[in-house]
């Protein structure tokens, strides 16, 4: 085996594939990260496992489904007897690290109040440990390493490590300028008075009209926002191995919780981009007699006044909600652009970047706009569920700089261990990246998946969709509903024509329906492997 490679993988959190200059955005400024795409292959039909924060980031530990391992949904934590990529990399001797957001644990003790099954009144209930599918299935540690009252409560609270497979943590929690875990600390240890700095109660004037919900002008400086935090942590660390003893190589998670909403890019990235010079996007103009009905849901509760704007779920926004959102959504997209720069900057200082792979992609898309919605929920649009990815390997030069072929975050983890040279666990679901850049390998199709907890947008509580992309297709089918959404993306990119009842396209529907099943069939279960043979 040659010698073996470092890793630094970039993740951004709720980012558009077409929110970079390298992937045709003639507007946002991102000159480091288009500079990796220059050196490295940019995947151009990258798309998530599920477009949610925890189902797609435990894809990206496991390289499984999320029917598989179990995180359907945010607020359900992935198993801490989950086997992570980064836990096979440290076992072969890497040094390995998170900064930033991790998201493998639920980030709110808010009770749930809606989704959960009404037991029975006049039926016993089972045992504690045994009211899941597996006994005493949270009964292994602490699933509560990510709340914030965890970080409150518990003077000096430290996870326990390694932590899914890393060995070192620097924390960010949470979105916009309210963050806890590791940045609190190291917030509150270069601004004594922290608490008075950040959220909209102590926003700054903001010197312009706001245009966008969820947004606000921070009070907290640059020097000490949560993008310029993810960037100082990683480079202390890249100076700490360059200083060690030993040699052994290591993977770098760094992992930005911008530009998720809230929107509140700091200092002179607030006020970067003029929302009057920032266009709605093609999809914004979607024929109001085209909508499909969940689509058409929310316009209906944007048009009468009583669309929910403050929380997570998507939401329908007017053409001035979504030029505000896009320009400071730019905003901080520049300033992590800046923060990579600084990152790249220390690899080449300290001798490391022709020894290091670097990664850049993102955990799920944002409607900004398309289809006038804001934020992400169970429509798969392309501007939800595609992502960026680029992939550079110094020791490829020769590696396409641009590809068409299907990849998706199940690919990721089995490309690190493909590249170190270490063989996968059973069990996983992906595909090297590089050799489905060069065609030695292939996906036919992709498979994303997302299940729902809340009722919204016509669905009932724990609706399911289920998506498949093939060739110019995709299809979506909804558990509860007779209908479902099927577009030709190759004549129709922005997708306004749903073919879904169309009698001229009964075959292709046909046979969709069919290929879904069978990959579903494909995305089955194969872990634990047969341990004995039977009668």
């Amino acid at each position: 085996m040659g010698k073996r490679p470092n890793f630094v993988l970039f993740i951004t959190d709720q980012h558009r594939v077409d929110h970079l200059g390298c992937y045709g955005n003639e507007i946002v400024r991102t000159p480091n990260i288009d500079g990796l795409a220059a050196r490295g292959t940019k995947f151009e039909n990258f798309h998530v496992s599920c477009p949610i924060c925890m189902p797609n980031r435990a894809t990206l530990m496991t390289g499984r489904v999320p029917s598989l391992h179990g995180v359907r949904q945010n607020g359900i934590p992935l198993s801490l007897q989950a086997v992570t990529f980064p836990e096979l990399l440290r076992s072969a001797g890497y040094r390995t690290a998170l900064i930033g957001k991790s998201h493998l644990q639920s980030i709110s003790a808010i009770p749930l109040e809606h989704g959960l099954p009404t037991p029975d009144p006049g039926k016993a209930l089972p045992p504690a440990e045994a009211r899941e599918a597996r006994r005493n299935v949270w009964g292994d540690g602490r699933y509560d390493q990510e709340q914030p009252t965890t970080w409150r409560g518990e003077e000096g609270f430290e996870p326990a490590l390694p932590f899914y497979g890393f060995d070192e943590l620097a924390l960010a929690i949470g979105h916009g300028d309210r963050i806890t875990g590791h940045y609190d600390r190291w917030l509150r240890a270069r601004h004594p008075d922290a608490d008075t700095l950040r959220g909209p109660d102590n926003a700054l004037p903001p010197g312009k009209d706001i245009w966008a919900p969820q947004a606000w002008r921070t009070a907290v400086p640059e020097e000490l926002y949560p993008t310029s935090f993810v960037a100082e942590e990683t480079i202390a660390f890249l100076e700490r191995r360059a200083r060690a003893d030993d040699v052994a190589p290591f993977f770098i998670q760094c992992s930005f919780p911008d530009p998720h909403h809230p929107f509140t890019p700091p200092g002179k990235y607030f006020d970067m981009y003029d929302p009057a010079d920032v266009p709605a996007p093609d999809a914004f103009h979607h024929p109001a007699n085209r909508l499909p009905p969940h689509v058409a849901a929310l316009h209906a509760k944007r048009d009468d006044g009583t669309a929910t704007k403050k929380g997570q779920t998507v939401f329908a926004c007017t053409e001035r909600e979504a030029r505000g959102a896009i320009a400071l959504n730019y905003g901080s997209i520049t300033m992590i652009d800046d923060a990579v720069g600084r990152v790249l900057a220390t690899l080449d200082r300290l001798g490391m970047r022709e020894d290091t792979v670097i990664v850049f992609t993102s955990d799920h898309g944002d409607f900004m706009g398309d289809h006038q919605l804001l934020l992400k929920g169970a429509i798969h649009y392309r501007g939800l569920v595609r992502v960026p990815c680029i992939w550079s390997d110094p020791a490829a030069p020769d590696a396409p700089t641009v590809t068409d072929a299907f990849a998706g975050t199940i690919d990721l983890p089995t490309s690190f261990l493909d590249r170190a040279g270490i063989n996968p666990f059973n069990g996983m679901q992906g595909k090297s990246l590089p050799a489905l850049a060069t065609g030695a390998e292939a996906h036919d199709s992709l498979v994303i998946e997302e299940d729902q907890r809340r009722s919204y947008m016509g669905f009932p509580a724990n609706f399911r969709a289920r998506t498949l992309l093939a060739g110019d297709w995709r299809l979506t089918l909804y558990s509860c509903t007779e209908w479902g959404e099927l577009y030709n993306l190759k004549n129709d990119p922005l997708e306004f024509e749903n073919l879904w009842t169309d009698p001229k396209q009964r075959a292709v529907r046909a046979e969709l329906m069919e290929r879904l099943a069978r990959k579903m069939i494909d995305l089955a279960e194969s872990s634990p492997l047969a341990t004995g043979h039977g009668p």
